[in-house]
């Protein structure tokens, strides 16, 4: 009898770096299950990769529980799981509405722990596996009128550290991935500006966390950056 595929999960997932790695796993022979919280949107995507969308609000308890409940019943614990979630508040310090900055908290943040929490309890049972976050430039530096973000992404990464640091020894590798400028998906206009190359190309991101989901455990990384070439630093 043949083994099942292995599986991953990809919460938060759209059009964009999430869309690319769900078509890469999936052309890798990987099972694959997409969390948002309109997975209508995501039809095109499942038709076209075979993949199993789901609806959740990451920033609920209860809802993440119960995606990790029905993934691990339809496709198989995840031995991927990435968290690709992201909300983006701006405004000036002195005019934020606080609860749009919670909103934002949440959803950058916590919702990073709870499926951080749902994963890691089902990877230390296999004792393997592999937790990604995705980050942001506003990872690494708060840019005005931007405090929701850099204080959500700020808190993902001290998420990630402290989690790879708890889980390394337990076999499980769990990794923070600062995208450092536009994604071509979301931001080049046309094909000129694909072809200079302003922006990350989506594919070869997703390239880049199937490499850390492969690294052996002698070589892990916690941590890596990626933008393009002409991105200054």
């Amino acid at each position: 009898m043949s083994e099942s595929p292995e599986a991953a999960l990809i919460v938060g997932a759209g059009s964009g770096l999430s869309a690319s790695l769900a078509r890469l796993l999936a052309a890798e022979g990987m099972a694959v299950a997409l969390a948002a919280r309109d997975p209508g949107k995501l039809a095109a995507l499942c038709a076209a990769t075979g993949a199993r969308a789901y609806r959740c609000d990451a920033t609920l308890p209860q809802e993440v529980s119960t995606l990790f409940e029905a993934v691990s019943r339809d496709v198989g614990d995840p031995g991927l799981v990435v968290f690709n979630s992201g909300m983006r508040v701006q405004g000036t310090v002195d005019t934020l509405a606080p609860e749009r900055v919670h909103e934002a908290l949440l959803a950058n943040a916590f919702a990073g722990f709870l499926v951080g929490q749902q994963a890691a309890r089902r990877l230390l049972a296999r004792g393997r596996g592999t937790i990604l976050f995705t980050g942001a430039t506003a990872s690494v530096k708060g840019f005005a009128q931007s405090a929701p973000f850099a204080m959500g992404k700020f808190g993902l990464r001290g998420l990630a550290q402290s989690m790879a640091r708890e889980l390394a020894p337990k076999g499980i590798h769990v990794a923070h991935i600062v995208i450092d400028g536009g994604i071509a998906s979301s931001y080049a206009r046309n094909d000129a500006e694909r072809a200079a190359e302003r922006f990350l190309d989506p594919d070869a991101i997703a390239r880049s966390y199937l490499h850390l989901h492969r690294q052996a455990r002698s070589a892990w990384s916690w941590e890596i950056e990626l933008r393009p070439w002409t991105e200054a630093f």
